[in-house]
């Protein structure tokens, strides 16, 4: 687990003149992965990921802009100054290291196959042969399947969001989805929509494509925000902040 002690006494020091030199932090996000982030049914954005968005620009002193894209386009539109930071349960991994920088890490996701009870599928080429897997586009899972299910006869089917492959998956239009394990889980298993579905097998694990944890994007040249933004969340690691909002969510554990 990373040390916050450091970077809590720097805070102590230097946070209040990092703070007056931002006045707003725009952040991309889509919409559409409850529990981190979707709509309540008046329109407004809630979840894990805005609930800690507000609290990094809490402690900034800034103002939050939440700028609603969709998550297969999300990292043009940052390179494309369109927003300043994507915090959108985004994994940190190679691939996507090549293009953008990213802040500390956020949480741990961990990628799980869903289907139906009873479907006696695994999460193996061999299980998944001739099988339909739904995936969000522009998804670290999408990037898994295509790497490494696709050529071995898994039909993979592309969805611009995973609300659009959990309809599918319900319909019987595909035989499983590849997506995080608290996505499926909080936004699906645990709701009527999600009933006779059960996750099946283990957490699918890959570290060149999956990742090694979930962290905010952030254009390579703005290492000034990155910076602050990590100063902030060092902040809510010591001061509690960060802990008030997992346990509004999560009864486990989301960082280590």
């Amino acid at each position: 687990m990373k040390t916050f002690a450091l970077a809590a006494v720097l805070v102590g020091c230097s946070f209040g003149a990092m703070a007056e030199e931002l006045s707003s932090i725009r952040f991309g996000v889509d919409p559409t992965f409850p529990p981190f982030e979707s709509k309540s049914p008046d329109g407004s954005l809630v979840g894990f990921d805005i609930d800690l968005g507000n609290a990094i620009c809490a402690k900034l002193k800034a103002k939050c802009v939440w700028v609603e894209t969709a998550f297969d386009s999300i990292i043009p539109a940052l390179k494309a100054k369109k927003f300043d930071g994507v915090l959108s349960a985004m994994t940190v991994n190679d691939r996507r290291k090549e293009q953008i920088n990213f802040s500390d890490k956020l949480y741990n996701s961990p990628s799980r196959l869903v289907a139906r009870e009873g479907s006696g599928l695994l999460p193996t080429t061999d299980s998944l042969k001739g099988k339909r897997v739904g995936v969000a586009q522009g998804s670290t899972q999408e990037a898994y399947v295509k790497a490494f299910w696709a050529q071995h006869g898994v039909e993979i089917v592309s969805y611009q969001n995973q609300d659009l492959v959990f309809q599918d998956l319900i319909s019987g239009r595909i035989d499983a989805s590849l997506t995080d394990a608290p996505v499926a889980d909080i936004g699906f298993l645990q709701t009527p929509n999600g009933k006779g579905f059960a996750f099946v097998g283990e957490a699918v694990e890959e570290k060149t494509v999956l990742g090694e944890g979930i962290a905010i994007g952030l254009r390579k040249e703005d290492s000034a925000l990155r910076e602050k933004i990590n100063a902030a969340l060092a902040a809510m690691h010591t001061d509690g902040t960060y802990k008030t909002i997992e346990k509004k969510y999560f009864t486990s554990d989301m960082y280590n």
